[in-house]
């Protein structure tokens, strides 16, 4: 292991985050609003930071079990300075409630202990939102794309890092890569925000709404989300670009390179478009009854199906009084979550159809047993280790989420909150059910089950096992 090499890098991105914290002290000096709480938290990340990148490294090399460690680390620390700015400016002065704010900002989960948002300092709202555009596309992949941080193995990073079953190279060198995956996510986001600027929204809520869209993390600067613009102009633009960030990013690759064949070959793709879709329609039929039309009803429907499946988590609606056959869909959709390779959560549509065709060809070796079945995604075969990895990760993904549930239960919550709090920060939703609907939030929760919540989304954006490999004590034992 590459103790050196992994704190430089840790290093690297506590300057980063430094950098990024120059973005809502211009908003604060600008609204003339207290720029105190940024200048110190710059300093108390600058310095550690700084002393980080100047230790000396034999080797730049790194290795699977060194990107598992940098990302963890990295994302543990940013979180745990990230949440200054909140304690020091007064508007959340619990650091454990601030430490859970800014753990679902960088996660890009949106779950929130704030009662009253629109009072909160403008700067301290845009550094709310910035954190899930940070945490969206990763704050490593940043950093691959400004620094040559070591040789070809830091792919070992951008996979840590990066969702999904598989994260291959859609470019030959990683820092290419990631110079392509920020170049489209900017790109998106500034598209967004010009999109929603056409409506009449105001220039500083077209910027925080992009981001929590970009990132799909859902905090809005509104006490009544993004259903207080009522604006149908703005809840089309917003649909179509969460839909848009849920799509793995290969695509546009694909796109701008004018290769259209991989697209459609792409059966991720169609299973989430369809999904999306039927979803939509299905829940516009069954909550028909509530609203006056049907167009009312898709209106509804089809925003919430594209918050809760790409896991932005905005709400226009108040989902909660909804008939059950209609949350049971939306609880699905959470547990599915988006593509893999987009910056939606959940456990990804890949990973749902590998194990839908894993199980179907087990099913036939048990009639079939001399007979050969090979599990293929988009028309090639996938190797048996990544096959396995799926299996794996929904096991794991299970057992946190029976065990979470459990401990949350203590608490004294009621089984569907416990539950949809469990599935909803693990994949990093936001809002679930129950007493932590679109209207309520996570306040009520004690000490233990915050920090048991910030853990959740934590392991639920790195994808579980760098968090979990970080806990094991074999990973720091020499070869």
């Amino acid at each position: 292991m590459n103790h050196r090499m992994i704190a430089r890098t840790v290093g690297y991105v506590l300057l980063v985050e430094a950098v990024l914290l120059l973005l809502p002290l211009a908003v604060a000096v600008y609204m003339h609003e207290a720029v105190l709480p940024f200048v110190i938290t710059q300093a108390a990340v600058a310095v550690p930071g700084l002393l980080l990148c100047f230790l000396p490294v034999r080797s730049r090399v790194l290795y699977a079990r060194d990107g598992f460690l940098i990302v963890s680390l990295s994302w543990i620390f940013v979180s745990l300075f990230g949440a200054l700015p909140f304690v020091i400016g007064g508007s959340i002065p619990s650091y454990v409630d601030a430490l859970f704010e800014t753990v679902s900002g960088f996660t890009t989960t949106g779950s929130s202990i704030l009662t009253e948002i629109e009072s909160l300092p403008r700067s301290i709202l845009f550094w709310r939102s910035f954190t899930h555009w940070i945490g969206g596309m990763g704050v490593l992949v940043f950093i691959m794309a400004i620094l040559p941080l070591a040789n070809e193995r830091s792919m070992h990073v951008m996979r840590a890092e990066c969702p999904g079953p598989e994260v291959g190279k859609i470019v030959p060198r990683a820092r290419n890569a990631a110079l392509y995956l920020y170049g489209v996510y900017f790109a998106l986001t500034v598209l967004e925000m010009i999109a929603l600027r056409f409506g009449g929204m105001p220039w500083f809520d077209c910027v925080v709404n992009a981001f929590g869209t970009a990132g799909t993390g859902g905090f809005s600067i509104l006490n009544g989300g993004i259903g207080a613009y009522n604006s149908l102009y703005a809840e089309i633009v917003i649909t179509v670009f969460m839909l848009l960030f849920g799509i793995n990013f290969n695509v546009y690759f694909f796109l701008l390179a004018r290769t259209f064949k991989p697209i459609f070959k792409m059966e991720e793709l169609r299973v989430y478009l369809i999904t999306a879709v039927s979803s939509m329609l299905l829940i516009a039929w069954n909550i028909l009854p509530i609203y006056s039309n049907f167009g009312t009803s898709l209106r509804y429907s089809t925003f919430q199906v594209a918050a809760m499946m790409t896991s932005t988590g905005f709400s226009t609606a108040d989902f909660n009084v909804w008939p059950t056959f209609s949350k049971c869909i939306l609880f699905l959709l959470m547990l599915m979550g988006a593509c893999g390779g987009s910056t939606g959560g959940g456990m990804k549509v890949s990973r749902i159809i590998i194990l839908v065709k894993k199980t179907r060809a087990d099913l036939m070796r048990l009639l079939h047993p001399r007979s050969v079945r090979v599990v293929r995604l988009d028309g090639r075969r996938l190797d048996d280790g990544t096959v396995n990895a799926v299996s794996l990760y929904f096991i794991v993904y299970l057992l946190i989420m029976m065990v979470s549930t459990l401990l949350l239960s203590f608490s004294g919550c009621d089984l569907d909150t416990a539950l949809t709090a469990s599935v909803t920060t693990l994949s990093n939703i936001g809002p679930g059910f129950s007493a932590i609907g679109p209207t309520a939030n996570f306040a009520f929760f004690p000490v233990p089950c915050k920090l048991l919540l910030s853990l959740l989304m934590l392991m639920g954006r790195l994808e579980i096992f760098p968090l979990l490999l970080t806990l094991t004590p074999s990973m720091y034992r020499r070869r």
